[in-house]
């Protein structure tokens, strides 16, 4: 029996979260689905290629999310954006692992780009500087996903070893005072982090382009 793309899609993402990256497979999104494994190969070659389509329906979903979004700047589409793809990713057990470096294959997501480098030009600034902005925004969240759901699991359980009075144990206070100080910077307060840490990019952009040539 033949089955379509998108349920196997949707039906990979719901065992992401019940699995993670690691124990997904295309034999195990076939029973999901009540069919033989190799009828998943009509639509994918591979684990990875299946990967990839549910990777893209993510970022879709984010390109919808802001489809309607009428920023006043390239500093508030920055800003949203990068709001909105951290909550897609929170998502998703993995959610990041998942992204991160993915083949994306819908078309969708550059009707976002367009507008958002539309905005870009429309305040001076060249596409190609716009894509550097974008890409280092880009990589921004998924690294700060990657290393906070390393901690915080799904569930909103954390992983012990990573809380920061468990570090400070670790640490001779004589030796690195400093470094013993800041666990609950690294470790704790995603929310307000990730927010400081995306105004510093879209900052130091604005900075960077308002400096002379």
């Amino acid at each position: 029996m033949k089955v379509a793309r998108e349920p196997a899609v949707e039906a990979g993402l719901r065992l992401l979260n019940e699995l993670g990256l690691e124990g997904l497979t295309l034999r195990g999104i076939a029973a999901a689905l009540g069919v033989k494994a190799p009828s998943l190969y009509w639509h994918f070659k591979s684990k990875q290629d299946l990967v990839d389509a549910m990777a893209t329906r993510v970022l879709a979903g984010v390109a919808d999310e802001l489809a309607d979004e009428r920023a006043s700047s390239w500093q508030d589409h920055c800003l949203r954006f990068g709001a909105a793809l951290r909550g897609a990713l929170l998502r998703y057990r993995d959610g990041a692992r998942m992204v991160g470096g993915s083949h994306l294959g819908d078309t969708r997501l550059y009707e976002p780009m367009e507008r958002i480098l539309q905005v870009f030009r429309d305040a001076g600034i060249a596409p190609a500087e716009a894509a550097l902005c974008l890409g280092t925004l880009y990589s921004y969240v998924i690294g700060f996903v990657l290393e906070e759901q390393a901690v915080v699991a799904p569930t909103g359980e954390r992983d012990p070893r990573y809380a920061p009075e468990v570090r400070a144990a670790r640490m001779d206070p004589a030796r690195f005072p400093l470094s013993r100080s800041i666990g609950a910077v690294l470790f704790d307060g995603y929310d307000a982090r990730f927010g400081q840490g995306l105004r510093m990019i879209v900052d130091g952009f604005a900075a960077r382009t308002a400096a002379p040539a």
